[in-house]
């Protein structure tokens, strides 16, 4: 992993989810931070659950967390594992 990927991992791996209290590097929600071209960056998460009904909130958190990052420019979430993963995904890129 690059710096600024560990940067981005670090960021949204602070997010806390609001079931649980717990974040989402210690839920190990963050599966995957890769930078694909220079300052895009796809991230991808497993919700707790695959009918989490904040799944898309989630997404958007992740989202705004990775933004913040210095050097980031778009981030593309991703969610796995989600009965609507689908859905989430498509509204949660639709700007991109």
């Amino acid at each position: 992993m690059t710096e600024i990927e560990d940067e981005v991992r670090e960021a949204v791996g602070k997010i806390v989810d609001p079931e649980t209290g717990m974040t989402f590097g210690d839920m190990q929600m963050i599966t995957n931070v890769k930078e694909e071209e220079p300052g895009v960056f796809k991230v991808e998460f497993v919700p707790s659950s695959p009918f989490c009904p904040i799944a898309y909130k989630l997404a958007a958190d992740i989202k705004n967390a990775a933004l913040k990052v210095a050097g980031v420019k778009k981030a593309r979430v991703y969610c796995r594992g989600h009965a609507m993963e689908q859905q989430i995904n498509e509204m949660t890129n639709k700007d991109q």
